[in-house]
């Protein structure tokens, strides 16, 4: 969500971030709503202040009228009680119009207010400063490279391929859940396993993240709070009983703090899960059909940090560290890339790709990304933090995958595959695999 107050003192600044991702110019728009809720608020506190005035006004006449004695034969106590009669029944009926007029005025504001809430809930984050100009991925930036891709001595083949054979089974999948679903048995199971413990016992063992277990299920305000809905709703499946599945641990670990006011001597909270993540991938239609790359459900390791303005872009980098750490163990190569404006999720204001060789397609594909959200989120949850008795004010969110485990069981199978067919495990993994040194059919 963005910040109302900053649209107001700099539209034109409003504006020429959304540009930048591409977007035609909204502050006229918003502005013109705010305004309309501004009135509606006022002309609906000013009817409340009458009611209130003239309610005061009733009550000091009832004072007076109780002064005069009801049985009184004095013409001017009786001319002032008679005036004061008449005045209270003037009031009375001045009273019960403004109190007509009032809820509709409220039900102008609510309106406002809702029209102003539905613009801002689907206007992305603004980009950083820093972040580079381009409207796709073409305009990413590449920042490093880690490892060199093997050079096979025979014709590399693809996880489909590889792991058909040593229990990757689509065809049951299909039958039994349509596609983009796939059934692990065996050895191969055994390796998606291992993937997930490792990452979780890496990110919790080596660096500090707290293990959280969270449902995958949750209601429209989690989502709400991450930024899912409204305008991703397609994007996700929904329960016939209001629950969504979430696309990612993501939405579970950020709203932990929703609605709250965190001390900030407890900053940074760096929490993790291993979960089941669901997306209908609605939006990709024709991509990635073959094999597990794009998959409707998979497992992921999600890391999620919550910080002060001060040190957020310093933990986006830890975090993206953390990421990284992940494929220098199981031996992976792969670039870490600065995405563009055009190329930035909803909720981030600055994302950084991992991407991880595949000899299988010869080229580098997603793994991880790493997102420093500054405090859009966090407005949208209502999540602050205050130190002492300062003023409260909002948290900074980060999150990123450590990693995604089907896509990384997928790079260690192409990239540990062997001209026998079978599958080295990595080095790393052999103690989650009770020691097993070779994956084969």
């Amino acid at each position: 969500m963005h910040d109302i107050r900053a649209i107001r003192e700099t539209p034109d600044a409003f504006d020429a971030g959304l540009a930048r991702r591409g977007l035609p110019p909204r502050a006229a728009e918003v502005l013109e709503l705010d305004q309309r809720l501004r009135t509606a608020l006022t002309a609906a506190q000013n009817a409340q202040a009458q009611i209130n005035a003239l309610s005061r006004d009733i009550g000091q006449a009832m004072g007076n009228l109780k002064r005069i004695p009801e049985d009184a034969h004095d013409p001017v106590q009786e001319e002032h009680r008679r005036e004061l009669l008449e005045k209270i029944d003037a009031l009375q009926v001045d009273v019960a119009a403004a109190k007509l007029d009032l809820p509709d005025q409220e039900q102008a504001a609510e309106a406002a207010r809702a029209a102003l809430d539905d613009i801002l809930a689907t206007i992305p984050n603004l980009p950083a400063d820093d972040v580079p100009d381009g409207a796709d991925e073409a305009g990413n930036v590449e920042l490093r490279r880690w490892g060199t891709p093997v050079a096979m001595s025979f014709a590399p083949r693809d996880h489909v391929d590889i792991g058909t054979p040593l229990g990757l089974d689509f065809e049951t999948a299909g039958l039994l859940s349509g596609t983009r679903f796939s059934v692990l048995r065996g050895q191969i199971a055994r390796l998606e396993r291992a993937l997930g413990q490792f990452m979780l016992d890496l990110q919790t063992g080596t660096h500090g993240y707290t293990e959280v277990n969270v449902p995958v299920l949750a209601r429209d305000k989690a989502l709400y709070g991450t930024g899912q809905l409204p305008k991703f709703k397609e994007d996700l499946f929904h329960t016939t009983d209001g629950f969504w599945l979430i696309p990612t641990a993501e939405v579970y670990l950020t709203n932990l703090i929703n609605d709250r006011i965190v001390d900030t001597e407890s900053l940074p909270l760096r929490l993790t899960a291993l979960t089941a993540c669901f997306r209908s991938e609605a939006g990709a239609s024709g991509r990635d059909t073959r094999g597990m790359i794009r998959q409707h459900q998979f497992n992921k390791v999600e890391m999620v940090s919550i910080t002060t303005p001060e040190h957020s872009n310093e933990e986006h980098e830890r975090m993206t560290e953390c990421a990284e750490a992940v494929l220098k163990a199981l031996e992976l190569p792969f670039r870490t890339l600065l995405l563009c404006t055009g190329d930035m999720g909803f909720s981030a204001r600055k994302t950084y790709d991992l991407e991880v060789w595949l000899p299988g397609q010869q080229t580098y594909r997603e793994i991880s990304s790493c997102s420093n959200c500054g405090d859009f989120q966090a407005r949208r949850m209502n999540a602050r933090t205050r130190a002492r008795e300062k003023q409260t004010r909002f948290v900074h969110t980060l999150n990123g995958s450590g990693l995604a485990v089907g896509r990384t069981l997928v790079a260690v199978l192409e990239n540990y595959q062997q001209a026998d067919g079978s599958v080295a495990v990595p080095a790393v993994l052999q103690p989650y695999m009770g020691g097993l040194t070779r994956l084969s059919a």
